[in-house]
């Protein structure tokens, strides 16, 4: 398997595993429950630049030249400047008033949402994805990483902490409470 840096091309794959994460949060911003408009939302911010859902803020895993995984990060500085032209594009086509409170901040590069496809999932490429983004981000950087996770995702709490996150708090997201956690280099 092959973790590396997202390009354009990618657009949909990307679009697809995202959605896997983050289809709800999307129906909030949106406005609407229909997975296609949801999807299509998101694939036109994974397709474009400097946005908070950009190709360029994703990494996505290979196994056998297929994207079979993908993960959005960004600093967290950047939140308010990368969600502009979403929150724009939401008040222009949707007629939403697009304010979500903020997930993250300065201080920590931010795990958006990250999915592995369906047929790939229970095989350790989410594990080794977010070990690599430790080992870049946490390990060669000397920066902090932080991620949401929903109160009742154990599952996903549980690799969290096995690989050294710890919760720091909770932040709102589309009303909802999520528990924050973080790694940092010791």
């Amino acid at each position: 398997m092959i973790i590396r840096q997202a390009r354009a091309a990618d657009a949909e794959a990307i679009a697809t595993y995202l959605m896997l994460a983050m289809e709800d949060i999307l129906f909030e911003f949106i406005g609407q429950t229909d997975s296609e408009s949801a999807k299509a939302f998101l694939l036109h911010f994974v397709q474009q630049e400097d946005n908070q859902y950009a190709y360029q803020n994703c990494l996505v895993a290979e196994l056998d030249q297929q994207v079979v995984a993908a993960l959005n990060i960004y600093d967290g500085a950047q939140l308010l400047r990368l969600r502009s032209p979403i929150a724009h594009y939401i008040k222009t086509k949707f007629s939403i008033n697009f304010n979500p409170e903020n997930e993250t901040q300065a201080g920590e590069y931010y795990i958006d949402s990250f999915g592995v496809s369906t047929a790939h999932q229970g095989k350790g490429i989410g594990a080794k994805m977010l070990q690599h983004v430790i080992d870049y981000y946490v390990h060669q950087q000397g920066q902090t990483v932080g991620l949401l996770v929903d109160h009742d995702n154990i599952k996903a709490e549980r690799l969290y902490t096995k690989l050294g996150f710890k919760p720091v708090g909770h932040k709102l997201l589309v009303g909802k409470t999520m528990k924050h956690l973080q790694i940092a280099p010791s």
